[in-house]
């Protein structure tokens, strides 16, 4: 088995029972100690795990995510910043997705103006366009009550009817090696069939999501350009051989 589908057995592994043993991996993995101790050091240098005698436990929940009240107070002027300048990226006549998020939110008071056709998954993002010009379509589905973010079966079904000139992606977790990861499977359904059926796909992130790893994947690296207030030293260089990033502080 290949380093990465190892690493991601034990981060999964890791999401349902906090911590695991070198001796249960080995045997699930038919791999030796010395190559799972090896992979146990490399998430832990990615800030994926913590090591201790005989296993690893994990940092954080893989799929705890904070609710929209409490991750809309962090980061708050990166993230308008950020967001303005996502804005100035769409053009008369074009057709967006925006993301359920706190940063794409951002990106609202600065569309107001523009004649523009606008998909959403985001109960927030709709009420706070409908004083606006906007065309505006909301997809349809059960919503999450921490993220207000509509997501599910049916809403994956009916994004696939559209077509984007430009989505724009909220993202728990930017990594070189996992790429774009999020903490709920069906939310990360829902963006990578988003990125898929757009001409251009950005995520909109504050340097606090780099080098963080998520539950489920969502793309690769090489499927989006990245706008930033800036990208930590420690993953900048693995990142730009993969991806575009604009870092609005630089």
């Amino acid at each position: 088995m290949l380093s990465d589908a190892r690493k991601e057995y034990i981060l999964k592994a890791l999401q349902k029972e906090q911590i695991v043993r070198i001796q249960d991996i080995t045997i699930a993995l038919n791999a030796s100690e010395s190559t799972i101790r090896r992979d146990l050091q490399d998430l832990e240098e990615m800030g994926a795990l913590l090591r201790i005698h005989g296993g690893a436990k994990s940092i954080s929940p893989l799929k705890l995510e904070h609710d929209m009240l409490e991750k809309s107070s962090k980061n708050t002027q990166e993230k308008i910043d950020i967001a303005k300048y996502a804005a100035e990226t769409v053009k008369n006549d074009d057709v967006v997705y925006i993301d359920a998020g706190t940063t794409t939110m951002q990106m609202l008071p600065f569309l107001k103006d523009k004649r523009i056709t606008v998909v959403t998954n985001s109960a927030m993002h709709v009420t706070a366009l409908l004083t606006s010009q906007i065309k505006l379509y909301i997809i349809g589905g059960p919503i999450k009550p921490t993220t207000k973010a509509i997501c599910g079966y049916q809403s994956i079904q009916q994004l696939e009817q559209y077509r984007f000139d430009k989505t724009f992606l909220g993202i728990n977790g930017i990594h070189p090696d996992f790429g774009l990861t999020t903490a709920d499977m069906e939310e990360a359904a829902m963006k990578k069939t988003a990125i898929r059926h757009a001409t251009k796909s950005y995520v909109l992130a504050d340097h606090s999501k780099f080098d963080v790893v998520k539950f489920a994947q969502v793309s690769t690296l090489d499927d989006v350009e990245i706008i930033c207030d800036y990208c930590p030293p420690s993953c900048k260089e693995a990142i730009l051989k993969q991806t575009t990033l604009k870092e609005i502080t630089k």
